[in-house]
């Protein structure tokens, strides 16, 4: 489910809910497709109002929309230079770092996901045959496991998983604002 954004009669941007990268998301938590969304996306151009407060509202808009979730998922990239803080913002539980990898294609790190989506396959030797002989995997990335609790009782559940959160990490942000077709954020 995606929530178009506007202030006033302005759009200013998309945040976008979606059944999640495995069918088995909900797995962890006992929960069903159905029951658990990932946050996918919050793409903002510019705006006044505060991110954490357009989230606030889209969070209160699917929950309204989709009575049956108990929970949604997120994840924060800190090869990005994100950490969190606008789910830190909204109270979200934060579950911890996982590790993660990407793809070095073309001089650009891409996720697994979008490369399958673009080319159907994403294992290296096919990229390195087909598309780019310089692609490797790029290991020992962190994501930021962020939990939106939907109910009491999942609430109760998740919240002895819940660790203190990140701090933002100035020196990731500014290394990423010099790096070559990366946001700094």
């Amino acid at each position: 489910m995606g929530l178009g954004v506007w202030e006033g009669p302005r759009y200013v941007g998309v945040i976008v809910f979606g059944r999640g990268a495995t069918p088995r998301i909900g797995q962890p938590y006992g929960l069903q497709q159905g029951q658990v969304c990932e946050l996918v996306r919050v793409a903002m151009r510019d705006h006044a109002s505060p991110v954490s407060r357009m989230l606030a509202v889209a969070v209160r808009l699917l929950k309204r929309r989709c009575p049956a979730l108990r929970l949604v998922i997120s994840y924060a990239a800190s090869e990005e230079g994100h950490h969190g803080g606008i789910y830190q913002a909204n109270g979200w539980l934060y579950e911890g770092p996982m590790e993660s990898y990407k793809v070095s294609l073309g001089g650009k790190l891409v996720h697994p996901r979008s490369i399958g989506s673009k080319y159907g396959r994403h294992e290296i030797e096919f990229l390195r045959a087909m598309i780019d002989p310089n692609a490797h995997v790029v290991r020992g990335l962190t994501r930021h496991k962020y939990l939106m609790p939907l109910d009491d009782e999942i609430r109760q559940q998740v919240a002895v998983k819940a660790k203190p959160y990140p701090k933002k990490d100035l020196r990731a942000k500014q290394a990423m604002a010099g790096t070559p077709g990366t946001a700094a954020v």
